[in-house]
């Protein structure tokens, strides 16, 4: 019954449970009628009427105009989650009480913070004595999640529960490789069609999948705060809240910030500690500008080198006609194209980190949270609306990531300068200067 401490279901993902497991005895069903029997939990209608007009979701909190989500049965459904299988107002969610873990020191780390990250790591701690909630604001490349590590480790020390969640699946399935390699529990790894959930002390999901725990954590660590889908979803930000215990810890990681953060940050609400400087001490790469007629020509140069590069495209579309020219134009490179939609994604961005590819092109999916020793950034289209600030600093921020190579290439191609492109540039600036680095 393990996997369900803490978790919000509806009764169609207990009826997935049904099936023979053995309990070292005696082979025995697990049914619905089972697992309410003998686990703690609670009933919740799926959702609760606010007023005459308005009803709402009791799993993402997401408000719905009655008739615009009525059933032909006449109930009602929410759109928000639905991806995540139906609430239903006529049907039941189930909260299971979490357990505490088993207490074990499973820290296997043997490396060594910075001075600077020491700083950071020995005040996140104290913070946790307090239950603040923190913002730790640092450049991309600066060891964020190496930070953590020793928070992390009080808490499952003291047989505590950890999230470790992300807006975008590919920054969990490196954080994932991370931290698997770091501690020695074996860590769930959620996201839309990831594995199944096990009960461990320690998880790595997307923020979606806060939706189906309730009160089951300890801590929570959102990384990359400030990205999409999550900046701008209140249901979200509602189930963060949800997924969380009493008295809990809350700790968001971002290079580039929000207005929410920075207003929570100014309200007392939310303590921001800052570092901008990365791990090996060398400064952030500057973009360069470059017009887009010289984007043939600079990519024949960088090829020379050997380094790999990655290739930043807008939109899906784009990423791939550009794709289809490269290969024209450099036939014997080993290119290839990932979005979103991408069926061979991890495979291509697998291979390209291990140098298997030459040319990696992909949409905004890669902005942030990867790591690829080496490589060189090429943004096509820089203009573009898509790019934001926030977006090309993360970019950039791929690059010089090693202490084999702190150094590489950041070259912005457009068609007229924005407002984007120069406010990140200035920023990346701004922070190798409060770093004291120039």
């Amino acid at each position: 019954m393990e996997q369900f401490y803490g978790r919000l279901l509806l009764e169609n993902d207990l009826k997935a449970t049904d099936q023979p497991v053995s309990d070292n005895k005696d082979k025995f069903l697990i049914t619905p009628q089972k697992v309410l029997k003998h686990a703690k939990v609670t009933k919740i209608q799926g959702m609760f009427s606010v007023n005459k007009r308005q009803i709402q979701c009791n799993r993402c909190g997401s408000l719905h105009f009655k008739h615009e989500v009525q059933l032909p049965l006449g109930c009602f459904y929410c759109p928000t989650c639905i991806n995540l299988g139906r609430v239903r107002s006529d049907e039941w969610l189930y909260a299971f009480a979490q357990e505490e873990f088993q207490a074990g020191h499973y820290l296997r780390w043997r490396g060594k913070l910075t001075p600077a990250q020491q700083n950071i790591a020995d005040q996140l701690v104290s913070n946790s004595k307090k239950h603040f909630h923190t913002l730790v604001r640092a450049v991309t490349g600066a060891g964020k999640t190496e930070m953590t590590y020793p928070l992390i480790d009080q808490f499952l020390k003291s047989g505590k529960g950890v999230a470790f969640v992300s807006p975008r699946i590919d920054v969990c399935i490196e954080i994932h490789n991370r931290l698997s390699h770091d501690f020695s529990c074996a860590i769930p790894l959620l996201y839309g069609h990831g594995k199944s959930y096990f009960r461990s002390p320690l998880v790595v999901a997307t923020t979606h999948q806060l939706l189906r725990f309730q009160a089951a954590f300890d801590l929570i660590i959102v990384d990359e705060v400030d990205a999409f889908p999550f900046s701008e979803s209140p249901y979200l930000y509602f189930a963060l809240k949800k997924a969380l215990k009493k008295e809990p810890q809350l700790l968001y990681l971002t290079a580039t910030s929000t207005n929410y953060l920075e207003q929570q940050i100014k309200n007392g609400t939310l303590k921001q500690l800052e570092l901008n400087q990365r791990f090996h001490q060398s400064p952030l790469i500057l973009p360069r500008f470059f017009w887009h007629t010289q984007l043939i020509k600079k990519i024949k140069k960088q090829r020379k080198t050997g380094f790999p590069l990655l290739i930043f495209a807008a939109e899906i579309q784009a990423g791939q006609l550009l794709t289809q020219k490269l290969q024209k134009n450099f036939p014997h490179e080993k290119i290839a194209c990932v979005s979103s939609k991408s069926s061979l994604r991890q495979e291509y961005i697998q291979q390209f980190r291990q140098g298997e590819l030459d040319i990696l092109v992909s949409t905004t999916i890669l902005e942030r949270g990867v790591t690829f020793p080496k490589v060189d950034v090429f943004v096509n289209h820089a203009e573009h609306s898509n790019f934001t600030k926030s977006s090309l600093i993360q970019m950039a921020g791929r690059v010089g990531r090693s202490s084999e190579r702190p150094n590489g290439l950041v070259y912005f191609f457009h068609e007229g300068r924005t407002r984007a492109m120069t406010k990140a540039r200035q920023e990346i600036k701004r922070s190798n200067l409060k770093g004291g680095l120039s």
